[in-house]
């Protein structure tokens, strides 16, 4: 698997982010059963900067906690069968699925962990396991799709010993 993380702003999360993301990028990769190496971006960033990426492409005016951009359209949320004959979604010097692009912002990681009673790391792997989700075709427009995808958000942190 290849993380590529780039940090921007001065705030400074107090966990070792990278070691972290790898985990429950892994995590979440054994979860779903994907057949591939894999290869995604994520990117830690300023409530401002997420607002403007939020902005632009949800037109929605408001920093938020993570944005996830799939590279990959899912027909069947997690089925990663209708990729072995598309060679688009690999890279081509690396042979590696690519996954997407995970952005988080640091600020909201700090002050979510604070309004929900549990640790920075705990609010930081939530976040990309929930993104990890989202790349893998899963949504949470309606209620089954929420619970769906709530369960296995709590699985695939379970997995590596991170709780409530």
């Amino acid at each position: 698997m290849s993380l590529f993380v780039e940090e921007e702003g001065s705030v400074k999360l107090p966990l070792d982010c990278r070691v972290l993301a790898e985990e429950v990028v892994e995590s979440a990769l054994e979860y779903v059963e994907c057949p591939y190496e894999a290869e995604l971006n994520l990117l830690l960033t300023t409530n401002d900067d997420i607002r403007e990426m939020n902005k632009m492409y949800r037109d929605i005016d408001r920093a938020t906690d993570v944005l996830s951009f799939p590279m990959i359209d899912f027909v069947t949320p997690g089925d990663f069968a209708f990729l072995e004959d598309a060679e688009d979604c690999f890279d081509p010097e690396s042979g590696e699925l690519m996954v997407g692009d995970i952005v988080i912002s640091k600020e909201k990681v700090l002050s979510q962990a604070e309004e929900y009673g549990h640790s920075v790391k705990r609010e930081f792997a939530f976040l990309i396991a929930h993104s990890m989700l989202h790349l893998f075709g899963y949504d949470h427009i309606d209620e089954d799709e929420r619970c769906i995808m709530e369960d296995k958000q709590r699985e695939i942190l379970e997995k590596i010993n991170i709780l409530r």
